[in-house]
Order: C-alpha cells, then structure tokens, then sequence
C-alpha cells in the first residue's frame, strides 16, 4: 500500500474541519501513486479521497486543476467534484503535507478495454476537448488546441460496465494540439505490441470520438504522424526500442491503411 505519511488523530480531524465534515466514519489508506499518499475518508458528507502531496505539487498546480475539473463536471464529464475547503482553496495542509480533496468515484481501471468500452472513452475524450477547446483565433489552417487531460492512460480512467464512470488526475493537464492527445489515446488503449492499432478497437474510438466532435480535415491529415509519435515514446523505454523505426512506421501505416482508409 502505498502511503508515506500517517495520519495521526490531530491530523484527521484538521483535514476534517478544513473541508466541513461533521463527522468521520471510517479513514482508509489506498493504493495510489508513488509520490503521493492517498486516503478514502468516509463521513456523514459522503465519501471522499484525500490526497497528500509528498513533492513536486504546489497549490496554483492544483487550483488550476480544480478549476479544470469543476468546469467539466458541470458540463457533465464523469469525473471527480473537487472539493473545496471551508475557505473556497483548493488545498489545505495537514501532516506537513499540501492536502486537495475530491469525490469518490466509482467503478474500477480496466486491464483490456474492447470495442464498446473504446466507444465510451472515445466519447468522453471528446467531451473532455470540445469544453475546454480554445476559441479559435488563429488561421483555419491551425491544428485546434486547447486543454488536454495530459495522461488519459488506463489507471486514470475508470469504468461501470462498458461505460467510463470517472475520469481522474489531472494534475498534468496542459495546453496542446487536441489531435496530439487523441494519438495517444489511440496507441495507449488500441495499441498492438508490433506497434500496429488494433483496427476494432481504434475505429470504436474515433467512432465514440467523433460522435461528439469531429476531426478537422487537417487533424485526419497531422493523425498518422501524431500516431507514429506517440508510438515512438511508448517503445522508447522497451526492449523493442531496436526495432522502433520499423515500429514506429508500422503503427503510421496501420493508421493509413486501414483506420482512415
């Protein structure tokens, strides 16, 4: 279980009355991360998990965050309410330790998603760019930019059936061409390990995706070589990383050939 910092009583009830529990039914540590110690609070309130930061976060990282997620959630994305304390800030501090606090959300992270959990995550993608895409004020040329959740990756993404019941951690959410992120869906979630996208469960993502936004012409054109990228950084670190450029330009043709054919 990966939790680096104790609660000692003091602790609990500080975080506690910084958030406006009333009362506290149970406190559990949780497998997470591994920089951070994460904690299932039960109150009278509801359930909520209480994250303490170990290094790396500061708070306007974290307020930018909240108010990422608090702008999706009212557009209806599954993800996290965050919490806020008592105080309207998006952190507090207890154990020494900066302290956010969101929802619990349920469901579970898959370890193989198929084609009707890829239509699902394809749609909230989608939902995820089209609120926070940036208006457009540059040449129609442009790929669409915007704020992407920076790590839509299987332990950040959790499903109820087929369905994604809860999108988390956006800590990395940063500013980027929207098709960029998309790629990386793409390979992290219909990626082969000859570097090929499966053709099913790629065109049950671009389905879901597009359903609620439609690619550009020129997204569908800058695809491929965002796929042969991502690609690319996936196999780095592997013992394939001999045979990356075969890899990489296997993952390219797959998508030309047979996922935007």
């Amino acid at each position: 279980m990966a939790v680096f910092t104790e609660l000692s009583d003091e602790d609990r009830q500080t975080i506690a009355a910084a958030y406006g529990f009333t009362s506290l039914l149970s406190v559990i540590g949780i497998a997470d991360g591994d920089s951070e110690t994460t904690y299932l609070f039960r109150t009278r309130e509801g359930e909520f998990i209480v994250t303490l930061f170990e290094n790396g976060a500061q708070p306007i990282d974290l307020e930018r965050a909240f108010e990422t997620m608090e702008a999706l959630h009212r557009h209806g994305v599954p993800c996290p309410i965050p919490l806020r304390t008592v105080d309207g800030h998006a952190t507090s501090l207890a154990a020494g330790r900066l302290v956010a606090t969101v929802s619990f959300v349920p469901g579970a992270s898959p370890t193989f998603a198929g084609p009707a959990k890829c239509i699902s995550l394809g749609r909230v993608t989608a939902q995820i760019h089209s609120i926070l895409e940036r208006g457009a004020k540059c040449a129609s040329t442009a790929l669409p930019i915007g704020t992407v959740h920076g790590a839509l990756v299987q332990e950040n993404v959790f499903f109820l059936g087929e369905n994604v019941s809860g999108v988390i951690n956006f800590r990395l959410r940063h500013e980027d061409a929207l098709v960029s992120e998309l790629a990386d869906v793409l390979v992290g979630w219909a990626g082969e390990t000859n570097g090929n996208l499966n053709k099913e469960r790629a065109c049950a993502l671009l389905q879901g995706y597009q359903e609620v936004r439609c690619l550009t012409d020129k997204e569908r054109q800058a695809l491929p070589g965002f796929i042969m990228a991502s690609t690319s950084k996936r196999f780095a670190s592997r013992k394939e990383r001999a045979y990356l450029p075969e890899i990489a330009v296997s993952a390219y043709r797959s998508v030309t050939s047979d996922i935007l054919a």
